[in-house]
């Protein structure tokens, strides 16, 4: 009998392989064919799920933001919950804002990826839209999280919250850049402190 595949966990190694390639040789060298290889598959079978090059780059990039999203939705059900337990909000808006900082190996491939991505929007119209609704999902992420914290009375008064969501944004854009080319300077626990007094600078005193 020929073998089952499970079409979308197929398309997800796919993806997967795009990331290697990315990020070890930088998109411009991710082609079909190199992406091929990397999954360990030859072309034909890649265009059987990919018809294009620029679908299967557009793919990739939206498995990468989706991937992100959930991790975010998980602290966020916590943070915005007003039935659940009592919680440390500080700690957890860290920990919320923390996935879009490469804190880890897994998080600082994404933020290496995400950047090539990014950087090809420029002059790839194929991927300035999904560039442009993450760089809106974030900003609506901060803005959240800082309506939140002026609802429970932790925000110091006379706050912009649309400039502040804006700032924290751009500090986490900031911060990413950062590790992502200067990971020895720009260490984890250097972007947790820089995070965490950013965040206590905006508390009321």
């Amino acid at each position: 009998m020929p073998k089952i595949v499970d079409a979308e966990a197929r398309r997800q190694e796919i993806a997967e392989a795009v990331f290697r390639v990315v990020r070890r040789d930088g998109l411009e060298q991710a082609s079909l064919r190199l992406v091929a290889a990397e999954a360990g598959l030859v072309v034909g079978s890649v265009r059987h799920y990919f018809a294009t090059h620029d679908e299967l780059i557009v793919f990739a990039m939206r498995t990468l933001s989706e991937r992100v999203r959930k991790r975010l939705l998980v602290h966020a059900e916590r943070l915005l919950d007003p039935a659940g337990p009592p919680v440390d909000r500080l700690e957890l808006t860290e920990r919320l804002l923390g996935e879009l900082l490469p804190l880890d190996d897994t998080r600082r491939a994404e933020t290496e990826v995400w950047l090539a991505f990014t950087a090809a929007a420029r002059t790839r119209p194929e991927l300035a839209g999904d560039v442009t609704r993450s760089h809106d999902e974030i900003r609506a992420v901060t803005r959240r999280v800082l309506v939140e914290a002026r609802r429970m009375g932790g925000l110091a008064d006379g706050l912009d919250l649309d400039l502040e969501a804006e700032r924290l944004a751009a500090l986490l854009d900031g911060l990413a850049m950062a590790a992502a080319t200067q990971p020895g300077r720009t260490t984890p626990a250097l972007m947790r402190q820089i995070l965490r007094r950013h965040l206590s600078s905006l508390k009321r005193q």
